[in-house]
């Protein structure tokens, strides 16, 4: 008989399956893992509004209070999983390692309080920079006693955390300046595999069945005031006299808004699709000529993100535009993938992809999957997080 894997309880809000759409970042990696168990704790209701569920089970869910923008409902529904979290870690099979990831901070502190009762190592997550990316969005002030809790609550989980674990290099700089020692942080950023894009299938086939016609540039993922959608927009209002298509697919709280502009502006050239499971995704990208990713410009996001739906377009070899300053750009540039441009330039890069050569478009997609390949494979992902775990484990 095998000996007991260690079990590492992966306590995060916003975990999707790979039959729904949204981050599917811990059921591929974790499922990579060699020499662990896990369990994924996640809600059963994602940002979308949308259910959540798996046969798989390791990846369970808890039930959070629905909610819609960014009111008291918001904060209570934070609340609901944490609270759901916490009953699932303190009574359920007792884990080696709890890894609690942000955003919230309530779901990472839900895990450290598991990690705590069942004397477990304790992970940290940092997706993003909270609440300092809440500021900058508008979303509250520094003045305001919501921020200086959460920055107490962020400031309590650095220091218990056995690692922290970054997806953003310039996230470092950022955690340090709290007084973390650098050798605490551990950057395993997100990643994808080429292989899971790969498609047996004609291409023109699957652009007829997807409606795809002239040049067609897709955004997969949110739909919200972070993401930018409007500079898509803008550049589709501009690009009527070329045979440009752009299909956004997703959900979000700006998605309403940005449906009524492009109707209200008689743009023909803007399609809006509905969330796909990540088992559709490769058959989407196959069909597409080039992958958009799109920000807001706020500072942090130059050096505190590490985009999944980029390393998706990358590994599916698609060419990559970006509006997106920083280590973003610097990316899409040292890999030779694509045009990485400022916030209100996409039309000016679409242009360019345009009139580029059919041998320019493929070099482009060619070297973004061998980049992918050598830096960010989900495999060599997996590696990284299990030296982590081992770590903690000691």
């Amino acid at each position: 008989q095998a000996p007991l894997k260690p079990y590492v309880l992966v306590v995060n809000h916003f975990a999707q399956p790979l039959s729904s759409a949204g981050g599917t970042r811990h059921v591929e990696i974790f499922g990579k893992l060699e020499n662990w168990d896990h369990r994924i704790v996640a809600a059963n209701i994602s940002y979308m509004g949308r259910d959540v569920g798996s046969d798989d089970q390791r990846f369970v869910t808890v039930p959070v209070l629905k909610h819609s923008g960014n009111g008291i409902m918001r904060v209570a529904n934070w609340a609901s999983f944490s609270v759901g979290a916490l009953a699932k870690g303190i009574f359920g099979k007792r884990p080696t390692v709890v890894y609690g990831s942000s955003p919230h901070m309530g779901a990472a502190l839900a895990g450290w309080m598991i990690a705590k009762v069942r004397r477990a190592g304790f992970v940290l997550e940092v997706r993003d920079l909270w609440p300092a990316i809440l500021v900058e969005a508008g979303i509250m002030t520094e003045q305001s006693r919501i921020f200086r809790s959460l920055k107490v609550l962020e400031r309590f989980l650095y220091h218990r955390a056995d690692s922290i674990i970054i997806l953003a290099e310039g996230s470092a700089d950022y955690i340090v300046a709290e007084g973390i020692e650098p050798q605490k942080l551990v950057f395993i950023p997100n990643g994808a595999d080429p292989e899971f894009f790969a498609i047996d299938e004609p291409r023109e086939s699957m652009r007829d069945e997807l409606g795809f016609n002239g040049f067609s540039v897709v955004y997969a993922g949110a739909h919200g005031p972070a993401n930018g959608l409007d500079y898509v927009l803008e550049a589709a209002a501009r690009l009527t006299d070329v045979d440009v298509q752009f299909h956004l697919i997703g959900d979000g709280v700006s998605k309403e808004g940005l449906v009524r502009s492009v109707a209200g502006q008689g743009l023909s050239n803007v399609h809006f699709h509905d969330p796909v499971e990540k088992s559709l995704i490769p058959r989407i990208f196959a069909a597409a000529d080039a992958g958009l990713h799109c920000l807001a410009p706020h500072d942090l996001f130059t050096k505190g993100v590490s985009p999944n739906k980029l390393y998706d377009y990358m590994a599916a070899g698609l060419p990559i535009i970006t509006n997106t300053r920083g280590e973003v750009a610097e990316l899409v540039q040292d890999a030779d993938s694509g045009l990485a441009v400022g916030p209100s330039e996409i039309e000016a890069a679409v242009r360019a992809l345009v009139s580029a050569s059919v041998e320019q478009r493929a070099r482009y997609g060619d070297n973004g999957q061998e980049w992918m390949r050598k830096n960010r494979s989900r495999s060599s992902m997996a590696q990284r997080i299990e030296a982590v775990l081992a770590n903690a484990s000691k």
